[in-house]
């Protein structure tokens, strides 16, 4: 129910209205925007908190039907001229080694490797690592959970500023209302602990051996984070620490009732997000304070956004500085001076819309977005809002240009035997409190949904599929009249797409029989730079492949000076090695194999088919990474220079 919002807002106070609850639908950003309020105190915010909550809760907690969310998941005539611009950027921006590969230059990312051309930083199964990329050898290792027992089996993160490294860890367990189960309390093989349970930061020094200088932890779950510069933007979302246990021989209504006494019972150290710092062998423990926390207009009270703001030049971490919205967020994309923050209903209705074969009601499909400026150094300033039709795929349907918001939906139903789903792109533009729209244009892959949205300059390719692969070139120079300029359909279809240079564009995704059956991995090359017609010049396909790219961009791996792409492959039933890292060179006309690499050592042990994840480049290197360690590969000859091991 929460509405989609990140923190660090200009607060209002001196508003105590009572806040109107949302039911299950009705929701959404008000017309013509709103304004973040304040709370006046901590016994009115509880207050409100409490009211909006007991009109929510039903007999097995939050949310509808006994669904209890468990937060987490996990960025035209010019088009050649704009891919060409993007392509020496890149050039420029890294000339002589890759970075991660974001959504937009100047907003980093947390991935599991980063590198700054004199050093290789990876984590991996709890452990941080440091290679030397100019003498091929480990310098350092550092254990993150020192004493703990056995690896927990999240997936970390890392950013990386100078010689200090962010190391961001998730948890499970983190940021839920408790489920009712019979007996009450967590279930038995997952035990919740009352200590605080979510992301935890780690602060690394990196100017000697590695060391620890700095330790975050805070309730909640990660949904992202973004540096610019040295200052680290982190999302955490959570939800108030209430156990609903489940009354085996009550009704509904005396469950309902029951919950609704859990929660006139709870107190603001139940509702607000703990955290606890570490810093020079000294650990302080904190509550987001009341004063700290805003709310829109109407909110259900069951989720929070913290945004925590930290500043890889300092010394340590610090306190983060947390403001906290009491609101809901899934996607975050930044271009650098501003951040978004999208949120929709998906995790409350597909399950029982896709159980019951009906379409979701035009109410629930909505996906509210905000806009903030993050320019300066300080907490994020709210600017507006908006709602638009539809379901995000990710935060690549989000695109900020000339000052104008571009958003990719799909609506609809997408499942059953008579879908009707349809996708639109809409242009937004800020006009005070509000995102208003400027421009739409709607109707694409009907009976589809969306696989894969890239916004380059003043166009759009969006790909949707559910037998065939649609590719859609959208013109969108004009903001108040977007317009689709070309179609081309082919079977299967793209989940992620890079901008090439000189009017190409490149595609990773599965190829598919006629009736949409999926065939294998397949990268396509398009040409693009007759918007009106694009065409697919090549393809390159593996049958029965898959590949980590195609629901993680950070997997690819595009070296514009050699014009080399590279993925990582997992094959079953082929004589390739099961996991490999495939490299084409990209030519005018198709692609060349430059060959692959793979992690094997020979023994065809279990932890001898670990996963190739990620590729970077340093000084004509490429390098490999997998959580049994790391291997050098010349990038002229593709033999083997050296092997890391880490596992």
């Amino acid at each position: 129910m929460g509405l989609a919002l990140v923190a660090g807002l200009a607060l209002v106070t001196g508003c105590t209205a009572e806040p109107a609850p949302v039911p299950p639908r009705d929701r959404g950003v008000p017309a013509g925007g709103f304004q973040l309020v304040a709370f006046d105190s901590c016994p009115e915010a509880l207050r409100q908190l409490k009211t909006a909550a007991r009109a929510y809760v039903g007999p097995w907690g939050f949310g509808s039907n006994g669904d209890i969310r468990t937060f987490g998941r996990a960025e035209q005539a010019e088009a050649p001229a704009a891919a060409g611009r993007a392509d020496a950027a890149a050039k420029a921006a890294s000339p002589g080694y890759s970075g991660t590969n974001t959504h937009e230059a100047g907003a980093d990312e947390p991935d599991l490797v980063k590198t700054d051309g004199k050093r290789i930083v990876t984590v991996s199964r709890g452990k941080l690592y440091v290679v030397d990329p100019a003498t091929r050898r480990l310098t350092g290792e550092l254990d993150l959970a020192p004493g703990a027992d056995g690896y927990g089996g999240g997936e970390d993160g890392l950013l990386l500023q100078g010689d200090r490294a962010l190391v961001l860890r998730r948890d499970g367990w983190a940021g839920m209302a408790k489920p009712a189960v019979p007996g009450g309390g967590a279930p038995a093989d997952s035990p919740m602990p009352d200590g605080i349970v979510g992301p935890q930061l780690i602060m690394v020094d990196l100017s000697g051996a590695p060391k620890i200088i700095g330790e975050y932890r805070i309730d909640g779950n990660l949904v992202d984070a973004r540096q610019v510069g040295t200052t680290v933007r982190v999302v955490v979302r959570s939800a108030p620490r209430l156990n609903f246990p489940y009354r085996e021989r009550a009704t509904d209504e005396q469950r309902t009732a029951a919950n609704r006494e859990i929660i006139d019972n709870a107190t603001a150290d139940d509702w607000l997000p703990r955290y606890e710092v570490t810093s020079g062998g000294r650990t302080s423990v904190g509550r987001v304070g009341c004063e700290r926390v805003s709310r829109p207009a109407a909110y259900s009270g069951t989720s929070l956004v913290t945004v925590l703001s930290f500043d890889l030049g300092a010394a340590t971490l610090g306190a983060g500085d947390p403001v906290t919205v009491i609101a809901d967020g899934d996607t975050v994309y930044s271009n650098g001076p501003r951040l978004y923050v999208a949120n929709d209903q998906r995790w409350r209705v597909l399950p029982m819309l896709t159980a019951r074969n009906i379409a979701p009601d035009p109410k629930d499909e909505t996906t509210e977005i905000y806009q903030f400026d993050i320019s300066g150094a300080g907490a994020p300033r709210y600017v507006a809002a908006a709602s638009v039709p539809g379901w995000l795929i990710n935060q690549y349907a989000m695109s900020e240009w000339d000052g104008q918001l571009r958003v990719a939906t799909t609506s609809g139903r997408t499942w059953g035997d008579k879908p009707n789903s349809t996708s639109g792109v809409y242009v937004l533009r800020a006009d005070g409190t509000a995102l208003t729209q400027v421009g739409k244009v709607t109707g694409l892959g009907k009976g589809e949904r969306i696989y894969a949205v890239r916004f380059v300059g003043g166009t759009g390719y969006v790909v949707t599929f559910r037998q065939t692969d649609p590719l859609y070139t959208v013109d969108l120079r004009d903001p108040g009249a977007p317009k689709v300029s070309g179609e081309l359909k082919i079977n299967g279809y793209s989940a992620y797409l890079h901008p090439a240079g000189d009017g190409r564009l490149l595609g990773v995704g599965q190829e598919a029989s006629d009736q949409g059956r999926v065939q294998g991995t397949q990268l396509s090359l398009f040409d693009v730079a007759d918007p009106a017609e694009p065409t697919r010049i090549a393809q390159y396909h593996v049958k029965q492949g898959h590949s980590e790219a195609e629901f993680d961009p950070h997997a690819f791996l595009y070296w514009p000076a050699e014009r080399l792409v590279v993925v990582p492959l997992t094959v079953h039933g082929t004589g390739l090695p099961t996991n490999v890292a495939l490299a084409l060179r990209v030519g005018d006309g198709g692609f060349t194999e430059a060959g692959t690499v793979d992690h094997t050592l020979g023994t065809r042990r279990p932890d001898d088919l670990t996963p190739i994840r990620r590729s970077l480049v340093v000084d004509g290197v490429l390098w490999t990474v997998s959580d049994a360690g790391l291997k050098a590969t010349s990038l002229a000859t593709m033999k083997t220079l050296g092997w890391l091991r880490t596992a």
